[in-house]
C-alpha cells in the first residue's frame, strides 16, 4: 500500500472497543505509548482488527489544538 501520509506509526492492538457505531481502538507503540483511534465499527469488521494485530495509525492533520483551563 502506497499512501501520502507521513507520520505512520507501528504498532499492536492492544484493546478494542466497539460501542453502539463507533469503536475505540487502543494501538501500543514503540517505548510503550498508546494511541487510541476511534473508528467506525464497520471499519473494524472490514480491516479484520483484534486485539493482538499488527496495525498503524497512519495520522493526517493540519491541526492540533491544546486547551486548559
Amino acid at each position: 500500500m502506497k499512501i501520502s501520509a507521513r507520520n505512520i506509526l507501528d504498532g499492536r492492538i492492544v484493546a478494542l472497543t466497539k460501542g453502539a457505531t463507533t469503536a475505540h481502538v487502543r494501538l501500543e507503540i514503540a517505548g510503550g505509548a498508546i494511541v487510541t483511534a476511534s473508528i467506525t465499527n464497520e471499519a473494524v469488521d472490514e480491516l479484520g482488527l483484534a486485539v493482538g494485530s499488527l496495525a498503524s495509525a497512519v495520522i493526517k492533520s493540519s491541526d492540533v489544538m491544546i486547551a486548559v483551563d
